[in-house]
């Protein structure tokens, strides 16, 4: 924490990059600083993906939306970092071969269009369970929403690119690779303002895929989330070749679309459209008729992710503000199943070989259950959380303040007596909401100003 801070106020000073080789005076006063975690991880913070390893729920990979990768091999008792030394933090999404568990892909820049959503550097491939990684390519697609790799050969592997989310660029699509990363076709390219924001493989015949186009720009002042590029794809042939769905399907102007297909039988398959007259639709015959099941689809932009409990194509469960569950195929909806925990949920996974154990990502952290979403353990045990800004007050030790995305502001010691470290109970609440700006009184610590959102300012009084 010193060295960033440090950081913080020499480049406010305006000190500028050498270029003679010699180190600037930013890396001449920071070289013999070290980082010193401080936490917390009491709130957590937004999930956008897990990939658990079949056969060993044990084992399994979180990705962070600014956070990079966890892995567990203790069912989230505890967790070790595996991806701080790559290039980005941001994290898409996770794919392990099902033919081998040591081969995990990243496809990172998380997908979720806020205007705080960071971008990557392309995808990722590890060889030995996340011991070591390789940049693979895609650099200049920034955000890359859903890897999936053939069962059958684990060099097959397709990703989803979003593309820019500030602009347009040709690097978006659908892309593969035959030759696990060496060399990359784009099997799909719309134009280039419309990249794929999922993909999903059939479990049975890998050579059928679907897609989903999504058209999207985020500018300073809004955000556009459809346009006529917005649609879903299928290909037969493995990418040779792919058809547009329309049959059954609404028209006009689309925004994002989230795909499922079941495990039990990959003739079902489920879509959720963002449209005028979208909602949820399942199709019986791999994508070839569809029928709107209902008009569920609660703020796309942020959500878009179905899911269909691979042991009962009726339970459905759809990720939102909220957890929305189906158990009649998506007809009618509940949102009473899944409670006090942190909402606002972007990853879901089931397990296959017991549907009553499940892990949820939310812009609170992950959470665990062992009884289908009625109850869940909540893992604190890594510092997730996203602080937007910090600042200091003048005691020794000082304290440290800070707002977070979606989690409020909080204070905590940047020092402490305990043996175990800085530990979250040393850690509390300034404020509410989205916590943006915190600031301290530096004549009197007990006072405390934080800002939230749509520009709420308070005062606490300690």
């Amino acid at each position: 924490m010193v060295a960033l801070i440090s950081a913080v106020v020499l480049a406010a000073t305006g000190i500028v990059y050498g270029q003679n080789g010699k180190l600037r005076p930013e890396e001449t006063a920071l070289k013999n600083l070290q980082w010193r975690a401080i936490g917390p991880a009491i709130m957590g913070g937004r999930i956008d993906d897990f990939a658990v390893v079949e056969g060993n729920s044990s084992t399994f990979y979180v990705g962070a939306a600014t956070g990079g990768v966890w892995k567990t091999t203790n069912a989230g008792t505890t967790f070790e970092p595996v991806f701080d030394d790559q290039g980005t933090a941001s994290i898409g999404d996770l794919c392990i071969a099902p033919s081998d568990p040591n081969i995990i892909w990243v496809g990172s820049g998380e997908p979720n269009n806020r205007q705080s959503s960071s971008w990557g550097d392309g995808i990722y491939r590890s060889l030995d369970g996340g011991k070591t990684w390789q940049n693979m390519g895609l650099r200049d697609s920034k955000h890359i929403a859903r890897v999936v790799i053939d069962p059958r050969d684990p060099n097959v592997v397709y990703v989803a690119a979003l593309g820019h989310l500030w602009g347009p660029n040709r690097e978006r699509g659908v892309y593969k690779t035959t030759d696990s990363g060496k060399t990359w076709s784009q099997s799909l390219f719309v134009n280039e303002d419309t990249g794929v924001t999922d993909i999903a493989m059939d479990p049975r015949s890998p050579g059928t895929l679907y897609a989903a186009a999504y058209q999207r720009r985020r500018t300073p002042w809004g955000f556009n989330g459809g346009g006529p590029g917005s649609a879903l794809y299928r290909t037969v042939d493995g990418g040779a070749s792919w058809v547009r769905l329309t049959r059954d399907l609404p028209e006009g102007i689309t925004g994002r679309i989230g795909i499922d297909i079941f495990r039990g039988d990959p003739n079902i398959v489920y879509a959720i459209i963002e449209n005028a007259k979208g909602g949820v639709f399942r199709s019986e015959d791999r994508g070839t008729t569809w029928k709107k099941m209902s008009d569920v689809d609660s703020r796309p932009m942020y959500y878009s992710q179905i899911r269909i409990d691979p042991n009962n194509d009726q339970r459905i469960w759809q990720c939102a503000a909220n957890m929305y569950t189906s158990e009649d195929g998506g007809r009618t909806w509940s949102q009473n199943v899944v409670t006090r925990i942190h909402g606002d949920y972007h990853g879901l996974w089931i397990d296959p070989a017991n549907s009553n154990h499940m892990l949820a990502g939310s812009d609170g952290g992950i959470h665990q259950s062992y009884d289908r979403g009625r109850s869940w353990d909540f893992i604190n045990t890594i510092p997730l959380g996203q602080f937007y800004e910090i600042s200091l007050d003048n005691q020794k030790p000082y304290m440290v303040y800070g707002g977070l995305q979606d989690n409020g502001s909080w204070a905590g010691p940047s020092g402490t007596l305990n043996q175990e470290g800085i530990t979250n109970d040393e850690w509390f609440r300034t404020g509410g909401g989205d916590g943006f700006y915190s600031v301290v009184d530096t004549s009197d610590p007990g006072t405390i100003y934080v800002e939230s959102q749509d520009g709420n300012v308070a005062r606490l009084e300690l």
